[in-house]
Parts: C-alpha cells; sequence; structure tokens
C-alpha cells in the first residue's frame, strides 16, 4: 500500500509492513482485494481492522492515474460505502446533536459555500463541457461507475440497478433530456463502466472527463446508484435520487430506492457535510508535509488546481540550456502537462502549431532565429525568466531556480512593449484579500531577509560612518536583457557611478558588485574613474545589510531596488525597471504606458504572487509564502554541492516524501 505521507496521516500507529509481525491492529485499503488477507487475519486474531480510503476532496487527477491524494479516511467500524453494517461516517451523522454544535454547523455551512464558489470536486481535473451537447428543457443527469467498485455491491446494488435507473428516468421523464455521465476513469480508458450499452439508447452519454460544477450546474435533478457525485449534487442544492444505498441517502436529503434499515433520521445538509468533510476525513498539506484543517486543504487544492489548469498543454521549449532543463521540467510538471524541448524554434513551433500547445523560450537566450518564429507562429509564445525569488544560489553556478515567470505579452524586463506583469500592476485587479496576502508576504520576506539568490554574507555589517546620506549603488551584469532593453544613454555600471556622484555630490557613495561578476561569470567591473568617484565597496557583505543600512539606493534596473522598496528605503532609477514608473521610485527616465499611481502591496502582490510559479526545494508546486517559509527554514543550511535534477511529479504521488518529516505533535 502506497499513500504519501501516510505516517503524517497516521501519527497515533507504529507502522510495520511484515505480515509476521505481531501487532495490535490491521490497516487495509478499504474493501479492495488487496486488503482481504490483512481484513482475514484481522478476524483471525480478533484485532481491529482500520480501513482506509480517500476522502471526498481527494487530489488534482484520478487516483488510477496515481494523483497523490490530500485526505485520508480511516474507519475504524466499517467503511462509508459499505451499507451493510455501520462506519464511522454513518455513527458520525447518527451522533450529530452530540458534536455539531453551532460553530460546527457554521463551519460547514461556509465550507459548503467555498466548495460550490469554487467549483471543487473529489479529482478536479476534468475538462470544460462542451455546451453543444445540451438540449432546451428539463435535464436528468444519470450518474455511471466503474464495474465491479466496492461501493455498489456493498451499497446493496448491482448491475440492475443501473439499468432500473435509466428504465426509470426514460419512462418518468419522457420530456427531459437524460445524460449519463461516465466515471472519469472511463472516460481515461482505465475501467469499464456499468451501464450497458443497449441502454444508452434515446440518452446522450457524456464520455469524457468534465468539471463536475460545470455539468452540475446545467442539469435539474442527479440520479445516480452510490456515486460520490450525488453527494456534490446535494452541496449544490440539487434533487438527488439513489438507486443505492450511498454514504449520504437514508438522512431525509434524497429521494431513495434503497433503505438500509438502519438510518431513518433526518439530518440537514451541513450536518452531513460537516460529518464527511471536517469530522470524518484526516487532511495533510503536502507542500507542508503536516495535517491540516479542512480549509487549509481546499485552499491548497484551490492553488493545485489552478496551477494545473494554467499549465495544462503541449509546450515546446527551445533556447534552454541542458542544465536549465531539469528545474524547468519540475517547475512546469503537471497532470496535463507535456513539456518536449527542440533543438530548432521552426520545428518547436511547428509542434507547437499542430498540439494547439504553446511555444516556449528563454526571455534571456532569445536569439534572432528564436524571435523570428515567435514574431510568426500561430501558436501563443511564452517568454520565461527566473522569479524575484529564485533560489538559493547564483544561477551562473547553475543552481537551479525555484520561481518562474511564464509571460504570454512580453517580459517584465523589457520597458519597450507591455509585459503580464506590467497588465497585472496597470490594470489594478488586486482585491482587498490580494493585497492583505501581499503585505503579509512582504513582512516576512524582509522580517526574514530574504532576497533573489538569498546568499550568506560574511557575517559581518556595515559599518558606514553616520551623519552623511549613504546611497548604495548596485551594479549589475552589463550585458544583461534588462540594460540593454531597458537604459537610455546610461547602461554601463561606471556611467551610473558617474550620474550618481553628479546627483548626490555630497552623499557617502557605497558601490557593491553584481555576485556573477564578482564570481568572474559575467562582464561588468568598474573602471577606475568609477572606483575613484565611490567612498565604500561593499562586495563583503550581504546586500540585505546593504539596504538596511543605506538611505538611498540607485541602480539601473536591478532587481536590488524592488527589495529596496520592501523595506521602505527610497530608491532612485536610471534605467526602466519592472517596478519603476508606479510612483513608487525616483524616476530618471520616463514610461508613458504606466498610468497608474500603484500601491506598494500592488506592486508586490503582481510580482511576488500573480507573476510567477513556484515549487519547494523538493519539487512540491507552491505558492510565495510556502517557498519564502522554505528558505528561511533552509536559511542556515549551505547549499547543496550539485543542483537537484530529480523530477518530483506531484501528481504520481511523491512518495520520496513519505518519510522526509517527523510527524507532528497533537
Amino acid at each position: 500500500m502506497e499513500v504519501p505521507f501516510l505516517r503524517t496521516f497516521l501519527p497515533e500507529l507504529e507502522l510495520v509492513a511484515s505480515p509476521f509481525a505481531a501487532v495490535d491492529a490491521v490497516v487495509g485499503w478499504g474493501l479492495k482485494p488487496t486488503s482481504k488477507a490483512g481484513r482475514n487475519r484481522a478476524v483471525a486474531k480478533n484485532l481491529p481492522y482500520l480501513a482506509l480510503e480517500d476522502g471526498f476532496l481527494r487530489s488534482i487527477g484520478l487516483g488510477e492515474t496515481g494523483a497523490a491524494s490530500l485526505s485520508l479516511i480511516v474507519d475504524d467500524i466499517g467503511v462509508y460505502y459499505d451499507a451493510t453494517r455501520p462506519s464511522r461516517l454513518e455513527q458520525l451523522i447518527e451522533t450529530a446533536p452530540d458534536w455539531c454544535d453551532p460553530a460546527m454547523h457554521a463551519r460547514a455551512a461556509a465550507l459548503i459555500a467555498r466548495v460550490v464558489a469554487s467549483g471543487l470536486s473529489k479529482t478536479n481535473m476534468g475538462g470544460l463541457l462542451d455546451r453543444s451537447i445540451l438540449k432546451p428543457g428539463p435535464r436528468i443527469l444519470l450518474v455511471d461507475q466503474t464495474a465491479g467498485d466496492a461501493s455498489i455491491g456493498n451499497g446493496l446494488a448491482g448491475p440492475e440497478s443501473f439499468a432500473a435507473m435509466v428504465r426509470t428516468a426514460k419512462a418518468e421523464h419522457p420530456d427531459a433530456q437524460l445524460i449519463v455521465k461516465r466515471h472519469p476513469a472511463v472516460a481515461a480508458g482505465k475501467k469499464k463502466g456499468c451501464i450497458a450499452d443497449a441502454d444508452l439508447k434515446g440518452v446522450t452519454l457524456l464520455d469524457a472527463d468534465v468539471r463536475p460544477a460545470e455539468l452540475l450546474a446545467e442539469v435539474d435533478a442527479v440520479w445516480c446508484v452510490t456515486s460520490a457525485l450525488g453527494f456534490e449534487a446535494l452541496l449544490r442544492r440539487l434533487p438527488v435520487r439513489c438507486f443505492g444505498a450511498s454514504f449520504y441517502s437514508g438522512w431525509g436529503l434524497t429521494t431513495d430506492e434503497v433503505q438500509t434499515g438502519r438510518r431513518g433520521v433526518r439530518r440537514d445538509l451541513e450536518t452531513v457535510a460537516a460529518a464527511a468533510l471536517i469530522a470524518y476525513p484526516r487532511y495533510v498539506d503536502p507542500v507542508t508535509g503536516l495535517r491540516c484543517e479542512a480549509e487549509a486543504a481546499i485552499d491548497r487544492l484551490i492553488s493545485l488546481r489552478d496551477r494545473a489548469e494554467r499549465l495544462a498543454g503541449y509546450w515546446a521549449g527551445v533556447g534552454f540550456s541542458p542544465a536549465k532543463r531539469p528545474p524547468i521540467r519540475r517547475l512546469l510538471n503537471g497532470p496535463r502537462t507535456t513539456m518536449k524541448y527542440f533543438a530548432s524554434a521552426s520545428r518547436a513551433a511547428a509542434k507547437a502549431e499542430e498540439t494547439g500547445g504553446r511555444l516556449i523560450y528563454w526571455a534571456g537566450k532569445e536569439t534572432a532565429e528564436i524571435a523570428g518564429v515567435a514574431a510568426t507562429t500561430s501558436a501563443p509564445v511564452v517568454r520565461m525568466e527566473d522569479g524575484f525569488i529564485r533560489s538559493r544560489g547564483l544561477g551562473s553556478d547553475f543552481f537551479g531556480a525555484l520561481s518562474v515567470a511564464l509571460d504570454d505579452q512580453g517580459v517584465y524586463y523589457d520597458p519597450t512593449k507591455p509585459s503580464l506583469l506590467e497588465s497585472l500592476i496597470e490594470g489594478g485587479t488586486q482585491t482587498p484579500e490580494m493585497l492583505a496576502r501581499a503585505k503579509a508576504v512582504r513582512a516576512r520576506v524582509v522580517d526574514a531577509g530574504l532576497s533573489k539568490y538569498n546568499l550568506a554574507g560574511a557575517g559581518r555589517r556595515p559599518d558606514w560612518p553616520g551623519g552623511a546620506r549613504k546611497v548604495l549603488v548596485v551594479g549589475q551584469v552589463e550585458n544583461d536583457k534588462s540594460i540593454l532593453k531597458g537604459c537610455g544613454d546610461i547602461r554601463t555600471n561606471s556611467g551610473l557611478v558617474e550620474a550618481v556622484r553628479a546627483d548626490y555630490p555630497d552623499a557617502f557613495l557605497i558601490y557593491r558588485n553584481h555576485p556573477d561578476v564578482m564570481s568572474g561569470n559575467r562582464p561588468g567591473m568598474l573602471d577606475a574613474s568609477a572606483i575613484h568617484a565611490v567612498d565604500a565597496i561593499a562586495d563583503d557583505f550581504d546586500i540585505i545589510d546593504c539596504l538596511e543600512a543605506c538611505d538611498v539606493l540607485a541602480t539601473l534596473t536591478s532587481l536590488s531596488g524592488f527589495e529596496a522598496l520592501l523595506r521602505g528605503k527610497a530608491v532612485a532609477t536610471y534605467g526602466r525597471p519592472f517596478y519603476g514608473g508606479w510612483g513608487l521610485t525616483q524616476d530618471r527616465m520616463t514610461y508613458e504606458r504606466r498610468t497608474r499611481r500603484a500601491s506598494l502591496d500592488a506592486l508586490v502582490a503582481a510580482a511576488l504572487i500573480e507573476y510567477p510559479i513556484y515549487v519547494t526545494p523538493e519539487g512540491w508546486p507552491c505558492e510565495a509564502e510556502d517557498l519564502v517559509a522554505a528558505l528561511i527554514a533552509a536559511r542556515n543550511d549551505p547549499p547543496p554541492e550539485a543542483p537537484p535534477h530529480q523530477i518530483a511529479r506531484w501528481w504520481k504521488g511523491m512518495l520520496a516524501s513519505l518519510d522526509r518529516r517527523p510527524p507532528p505533535a497533537y
């Protein structure tokens, strides 16, 4: 039994895999044939049997394809889909007056609203509904299931139940459109369905994996045997008719063709949802590896689903160096993502056009050939660059990026044309919730002293003299695209120093080289006259300590200007960086398109939350907050000797993560 984070789900147990070990209980996967030996042993030895099953808000992708589950059910009485006997879920619903108080009832109501508003379902990777199949008038959804599913026989049903469902629907609703939905595993070709082909005459067959929320929004009622889709329909207040005994039937919420003989008490939807979504399952956040509540799991599922949808499709890559390819595969990894690299831009574009995919390339490595093909292809073009919180080491030293920006308009460092980042800031659509989130991220970054590369400093702080105004001049790699695209007359580090000295004649001028220049990897050293114009060199200090100690930061287009803004410092720009032109900086150059006066939190929201995508050092897709937390946790550890090249297929289980963290204390 391979279950990611199994020990985190079951912290109260010491798990052993040997069938010969002396044990106090047997753990198995529900009532599947693979658990039969364990169940028999439990009976023979008079041991408790703990049945494990996926929760009702599970994953991004099918279990049959290995998608990692965020929820797990541990049932010490039975299992929820076995209506022949009680289960822990059934007991929770029956005894709800003992534990479902008004606060829990309200919590369940809020949870239902969140699930419905977000369109979440169990596996969350269906495609868009083809609305051309819909006909005017009433519509009834008939839900098929996979043949041999344990919930059918144990739900007091069988193959005849599906035939009866279709037959009854045709007889009682001759004027309604009957839509038969195959199970996603059937649509994926993994399993067979239960509704016979002969019964499909006169109905509309939906033999594709579509988003349940989209489908449920278009029907007037849902009929099923024991499918959990009936529960999702109840959450959306749809009438549900059951031809088997499902866990949500028998409580007065459904029209039931089968009775268990045990239930019979009426429970409202919030009570059943509180039991099924809060009290019964256990949840783990795969990014932190820790147990979490249902609400946090929902937030994580939404972010994972949105990311998977953003990355879905074919990506034809060109211009990526061999060193960049493994980290890029980790960043773009997803259940419906295909990434292929090409040596030729024209071949990559042709493949993108053929597959309905996208052409993607590393913006900073754009060649004349790539630019020409990108300008003429009919395929969408996406430019990739490092994110603004990147890694724990230099890219030029081959430390893989933990964040990248994906831009289908331009690229953030090229102000000669719009970019997605510029559009996000100019559009000003950040919600109050997003701005609050950005404020919290900014505070965490500043408090922790994080930067783009997070290199350890020398351990001593600057001791520059007090009194005089201290201006930190930050050098850059002089062949950097942000300088080539974003600067005017001043485009060298020496020219920048001379301009800053002219603007701040009485200031104490400090100069800091770019790490790639100091390492000898890239050009940008000062000439002799510029060296004489500065009062101190800050190469031996941590960049964050330099920012904290200065009064003004002066730069061409360096990201350090953005990092200074995060810390409330005055910033003077001599080029046109992405953070300039919004009223937050002293700009020597003009920005014709940037008309909005943006707040710092709006800038942070766009640059750190909306624009990039992130992965943790272990390879899990994550949000800005997660990477910040991971970098803080690892701040005192030396970076790895070599860049990690493994591709962490989060949607295939991340089995290597099973034991990477100790179980939390409860």
